[in-house]
């Protein structure tokens, strides 16, 4: 089996557009397949399929999470393929409106509209203190200066059982001194658990914890992640946010073939 390919790099996130058309009920194993590749580092699979709508094109991810690393990717994507636009719309699995991607194709950088929580909530792990991001068809804790670990990820799985309509879930250890994240992410249906480079959605959902006491207007971070750096802007009005992006340095591989 032969698949045309492309290797995208946002900030450390690897991710893996499959430019063939793939039935839904593939995508996970296919998705595994390709992650399992020898030499791969690859961390997510995105499937590029026909738009809905008039947008300049669609991405699914393999577990139908939204992503917004692969979001602000495939968005550079589709700029690059229409003669190198500065802004396009794309479509995105876990989104039910476009995405606005701002692309800078001569930095070497791209920038997407996030979706808004849909609720955030204090919790507590272990006796930690966190806050519950739910940005909608994928949620993470948040925690601050706990030590990354797998167990504690485990502990904290009961938090998001009763979250409806979720596709992915992570928990981010923040470290404030460093101003650095750690994300570890499970998308069930892609049957994936993984220390993620970056992660757009958690660089998000740190900002949203970490502006709660903030006053109106721009909240904006960088975090610094074991393979890139994500900048988070979170603008809050009247307590709320209420418009949010996330942004940083993404590359693109020329398209390639594989054999399954």
């Amino acid at each position: 089996m032969e698949l045309n390919v492309l290797r995208a790099n946002p900030a450390g996130n690897i991710t893996l557009f499959v430019l063939d058309p793939v039935p839904i009920g593939g995508r996970a194993g296919l998705a595994s397949r390709l992650m399992a590749l020898p030499g791969s580092d690859v961390e997510q699979v995105g499937f590029v399929c026909p738009p809905a709508s008039g947008c300049a094109g669609r991405m699914e991810m393999a577990g139908g999470e939204f992503c917004g690393n692969a979001a602000r990717a495939f968005g550079m994507l589709m700029a690059q393929r229409l003669g190198g636009l500065p802004q396009v719309l794309v479509e995105v699995s876990g989104c039910g409106a476009p995405v606005t991607v701002d692309v800078d194709l001569s930095a070497g950088t791209a920038r997407a509209q996030m979706p808004l929580p849909r609720a955030v909530s204090p919790a507590r792990v272990d006796g930690r203190s966190g806050v519950l991001v739910d940005l909608g068809g994928i949620a993470h804790l948040v925690v601050e200066d706990a030590p990354p670990s797998l167990e504690f990820f485990q502990r904290a799985e009961p938090l998001f059982q009763s979250i409806p309509d979720l596709e992915a879930y992570g928990v981010i250890f923040l470290d404030t001194a460093r101003g650095a994240m750690t994300p570890l992410v499970k998308v069930p249906a892609a049957g994936s658990l993984v220390w993620e480079g970056s992660c757009g959605s958690g660089s998000l959902a740190a900002a949203v914890a970490q502006s709660l006491d903030a006053p109106d207007g721009p909240f904006v971070r960088s975090y610094a992640q074991p393979a890139g750096v994500v900048e988070a802007s979170v603008v809050r009005r009247d307590g709320e946010a209420a418009s949010a992006w996330i942004g940083g340095p993404v590359s693109l591989d020329p398209p390639t073939v594989v054999q399954l």
